[in-house]
C-alpha cells in the first residue's frame, strides 16, 4: 500500500499531534487519520518497529524527539504550535515536567486543542494512580452490571474503557473544542476521564433503573443483560453460538411463529418470573442445530437475530462484506474507517509509521526549523 496517500475526508486540512502512547490515544489518532487529518506521532528514540501489524499506526507520520534534551522539547514546542490539536496519555503532571504542559503550549499556541487521555482524570483521590480498564469501569456502575448472576462480572474486552469511554469521548471532545477555537480563536484543555465516559455510556441504564425497570442489585436479571429469555445468546449444535433480540411484542410473535413456540408458557414474555423457565427451554431448542441452521431460519428476518461471529470469521459475513466492513492490505486483516461520508470519504492513508521514518518530512511539511 502507498505511504500517504491525499488525504480527502472531512479532516483533510487538521494538523494533529499525537505523543506516542497506549490505549484510547493512539486509536483515537487513527481515527482522526482515516477521516483525513495530517497526524504526526512523536515517538522515542529507539522505539521498535511493529512492522505492518499495528493497525492503530495507519496512516499517521513517526517523528522521533527526546523530550528530555532541550532540543527535542524545543522540536515538540514548535510542532504543538503548527498544531490544530495535540493528545497525550501521560500521567497528570508528566506533561508540565517536560515544559510541555498547556499553560506553555497554549502561550504559543493560543487557538491549540490540548487533549489529555487519562483513567482517572487530571484529578481526584485516585488521579496519580495506576490502572487499566477493568479497574476504571469497576468504579462506574458498567462492570457490575455485566455477566451471569452467579459468577464474578465478566471483562468486556477493553471497548467498555479504553475505546468507548475513553477514545471516543477523546475524538468527541477534540472536535467540540475545534469547533469552539475556530468560531473564537480560543484553544482550551480537554480532560478526558475513562472512568466519566464510561459513566456517561451508563445514561441509558440510569434511565431504565429510575423508571423502575432495571435492578442495579441483581445482575442478570434486567431485559438487556441476560435475563430476558427473548434476549441473549444461546449454544447451537456445532458449539457456536447465537443471539436473539425479541424484546418488541411484534418481534416476539415471530419468534413464536418461526420457532413453534406454542403454548400459554410463552404468552407473557415479560413476567420476570418465568424468565429461568423459558430460557432453559429455549437453550434446549438452539442446542439442537448448528448455527448455519439458524441463521437460515432467523437472520435477516425481524426476529431480530444474529450469529456469534469470531474475528476472523466476521470478515466473511455476507453483510460485512457486502459493506466492506474489513480489509484486507498488504496481508493484514483491519476495519475498515468509520463512519461513512457521500461527499468527504474516509480511508487509510498508508501503512502503519515506522518510528521516525518521516522526520525530516514532517519538520518540512509543517515549517519547523
Amino acid at each position: 500500500m502507498e505511504k500517504n496517500t491525499p488525504p480527502c475526508g472531512p479532516l483533510s486540512g487538521l494538523k494533529i499531534l499525537e505523543f506516542a502512547g497506549l490505549g484510547p490515544v493512539p486509536f483515537c489518532a487513527m481515527l482522526f487519520s482515516d477521516l483525513g487529518a495530517d497526524v504526526v506521532r512523536i515517538d522515542r528514540p529507539g522505539t521498535p518497529d511493529p512492522g505492518k501489524v499495528d493497525i492503530q499506526a495507519r496512516g499517521k507520520r513517526s517523528i522521533t524527539l527526546d523530550l528530555k534534551s532541550k532540543t527535542g522539547r524545543h522540536t515538540a514546542h514548535a510542532l504543538a504550535a503548527k498544531s490544530d490539536a495535540l493528545m497525550e496519555g501521560f500521567r497528570p503532571g508528566i506533561m508540565e515536567k517536560l515544559g510541555l504542559g498547556p499553560d506553555t503550549l497554549l502561550g504559543g499556541n493560543p487557538a491549540l486543542v490540548y487533549a489529555r487521555m487519562t483513567g482517572w482524570g487530571q484529578d481526584g483521590p485516585l488521579a496519580q494512580a495506576a490502572g487499566h480498564d477493568l479497574n476504571y469501569i469497576a468504579i462506574t456502575g458498567a462492570l457490575a452490571a455485566m455477566g451471569e448472576a452467579d459468577r464474578p462480572p465478566a471483562p468486556p474486552l477493553n471497548l467498555v474503557g479504553d475505546y468507548g469511554g475513553g477514545a471516543l469521548y477523546l475524538a468527541f471532545g477534540i472536535m467540540a473544542a475545534l469547533h469552539h477555537a475556530q468560531k473564537t480563536g480560543e484553544g482550551q484543555v480537554v480532560d478526558c476521564a475513562i472512568v466519566d465516559g464510561a459513566i456517561s455510556l451508563m445514561t441509558p441504564i440510569h434511565w431504565l433503573r429510575e423508571s423502575g425497570m432495571w435492578d442495579a442489585a441483581k445482575r442478570q436479571s434486567n431485559i438487556l443483560d441476560g435475563g430476558a429469555f427473548f434476549y441473549g445468546t444461546y449454544a447451537c449444535a456445532d458449539g457456536k453460538y447465537f443471539t436473539i433480540g425479541a424484546i418488541e411484542p411484534q418481534f416476539y410473535a415471530l419468534l413464536r411463529e418461526k420457532l413453534g413456540l406454542d403454548g400459554g408458557q410463552w404468552d407473557n414474555p415479560y413476567e420476570q418470573s418465568r424468565w429461568p423457565v423459558l430460557r432453559d427451554k429455549l437453550a434446549a431448542i438452539f442446542i439442537k442445530h448448528p448455527r448455519d441452521h439458524w441463521q437460515a431460519l432467523l437472520e435477516g428476518s425481524d426476529v431480530c437475530a444474529a450469529g456469534v461471529m469470531d474475528m476472523v470469521e466476521a470478515a466473511d459475513h455476507p453483510h460485512n462484506k457486502a459493506r466492506q466492513n474489513l480489509l484486507e492490505i498488504d496481508g493484514v486483516l483491519q476495519p475498515a474507517p468509520a463512519p461513512r461520508f457521500s461527499k468527504t470519504p474516509g480511508a487509510i492513508a498508508g501503512p502503519p509509521a515506522s518510528p521516525g521514518a518521516d522526520n525530516e518530512a514532517i519538520l518540512k511539511d509543517w515549517g519547523v526549523n
